[in-house]
């Protein structure tokens, strides 16, 4: 690891992630342009992410199921917003075999198009659904510009794909699947989102709605970390999946689609680092607590290493992700800022005084703070320990979030601020594709997201002047 000072996030915030997502193992460059490999920390991470959210998607009645990676181009094409939404990030295999092939295979950029062929054949009555079907799996965007984590040509996530009977299901189920989003990116990794529907011109190709849940990341930028959409009936016409309803009518069916990505890895990074590297919140921890002895010699290594092996036990019969640093090539203080770097929350220092003393010294990662605790208290009181700081971590990036949202009080105030500090601003907007657009070009910022129901804003909108139907939120964005 190396012993150079990080960059700051004041001075380079994006230099400053490279270094972390480097130094903290998380993740490096794959040999192909814009691919990733990710380490065993980021992956775990990555890991108590996907198993939270998909604990809670089954528990919303959804079963996992599995869909090939390519793609015909017939099928792709037949929804027209859909494949040109995507054409310039698909990627076609023309070859197989040594041969060319009859027909080209799209490495799959997402999974609406061959889903819902499928479903064609497994949707006859109304009695078939819904259909509450999710998969966990890697696609292909061929993207110019990558950043690990943040934007990969190739990446990890999950994709829902459910069908209904009617529009005010599949409503219903696009909404419940971001609020599970927001659970997770709230209660799991500590983010505050806000949730709200996108304007048109930023919705999921072939959606009639995409709902959005919008982070804020420390350097003032706004990321977006799960969509859930309400494709209406375009991917059912489209694909011809027809359904007898109770009435015994023809109709074609009503579908969502969601998704959730190993971004959120990044979010995690962006949304509670330090200048020191990570703090990462104590439910993705791959090591919530690791315990670092401190000896000269062989008479003191084993009297420490006497309470610190039954410690570390304990602490893991507690259902704590614990690791006891026993390596002998590297001395404390490297150890100290190895696992500061890589986000633990809790280090234990334990030294001879520290066994005589019967107390331990416990830092936090969140504000190294150190305290000195009674051995025999800390596996016990370990779980509320981790808790608070999830805790702690939560409030103070929604702190951070409140303090940088800001009512829009003329145009030239929010061009000048966003450019200069950035973060969320708010207010009213007309409506118009070409205001909004004009918009984005002068300050770079777009709408993050609108009122899951448009809201009056009480003035004008700020940019054309012209009445306000809606209240918009703007930022710069990922």
């Amino acid at each position: 690891m190396s012993t150079d000072k990080l960059p700051t996030q004041h001075d380079d915030f994006p230099a400053w992630y490279v270094e972390v997502v480097r130094r903290a193992e998380m993740a490096e460059h794959g040999p192909a342009k814009g691919s990733m490999i990710i380490k065993p920390h980021g992956y775990a991470i990555w890991e108590h992410t996907q198993r939270a959210l998909d604990d809670r998607i089954k528990a919303t009645g959804h079963e996992n199921v599995y869909f090939p990676l390519l793609i015909p181009m017939s099928l792709l094409e037949r929804e027209a917003d859909h494949v040109e939404g995507f054409a310039p990030q698909v990627a076609v295999v023309t070859h197989g075999g040594g041969e060319k092939l009859e027909e080209p295979l799209a490495i799959r950029p997402t999974s609406e198009a061959l889903v819902w062929h499928t479903y064609s054949r497994w949707v006859q009555s109304y009695r078939d659904l819904p259909l509450l079907y999710n998969q966990w799996n890697n696609v292909l965007r061929w993207e110019m510009r990558t950043r690990l984590f943040l934007r990969t040509s190739e990446f990890l996530w999950q994709e829902g794909h459910t069908a209904h009977a009617t529009s005010a299901e599949a409503m219903e189920e696009a909404r419940r699947m971001l609020e599970v989003y927001r659970e997770v990116a709230e209660d799991v990794l500590a983010i505050p989102v806000f949730t709200g529907r996108k304007t048109a011109a930023e919705r999921f190709p072939g959606a009639d709605e995409t709902l959005c849940i919008e982070g804020l990341m420390r350097d003032g930028k706004a990321l977006q970390c799960g969509t859930s959409h309400f494709l209406g009936q375009n991917f059912g016409r489209a694909y011809d999946v027809k359904f007898l309803n109770a009435s015994g009518e023809q109709e074609h069916a009503w579908g969502t689609s969601w998704g959730f990505t190993t971004r959120m890895v990044g979010a995690t990074v962006m949304a509670h680092g330090d200048d020191a590297g990570l703090r990462l919140p104590p439910a993705v921890a791959p090591i919530q607590v690791v315990i670092v002895p401190i000896h000269r010699n062989d008479d003191e290594r084993a009297a420490v290493t006497a309470v610190a092996e039954p410690l570390r036990a304990r602490l893991a019969e507690a259902g704590i992700r614990v690791r006891l640093d026993d390596r002998e090539q590297h001395r404390p203080g490297y150890k100290f800022a190895e696992w500061e770097v890589k986000g633990v929350p809790v280090r234990i220092e334990l030294g001879p005084r520290d066994v005589a003393s019967g107390k331990a010294v416990l830092v936090s990662r969140l504000d190294g703070a150190k305290e000195e605790v009674a051995i025999d208290d800390i596996a016990t009181g370990m779980a509320e320990r981790l808790a608070s700081i999830q805790r702690d971590l939560f409030a103070e990036a929604r702190a951070f979030r409140e303090a940088n949202t800001h009512q829009i009080t003329s145009f030239d105030e929010f061009a000048r601020g966003v450019d200069e500090v950035g973060g969320f601003w708010v207010g009213g907007w007309c409506g118009d594709a070409a205001c909004e657009a004009d918009v984005s070009a002068k300050t770079k910022a777009s709408i993050r997201f609108l009122p899951f129901e448009p809201v009056d804003p009480g003035a004008p909108c700020i940019h054309c002047g012209k009445p306000g139907i809606d209240t918009a939120t703007w930022a710069r964005a990922y």
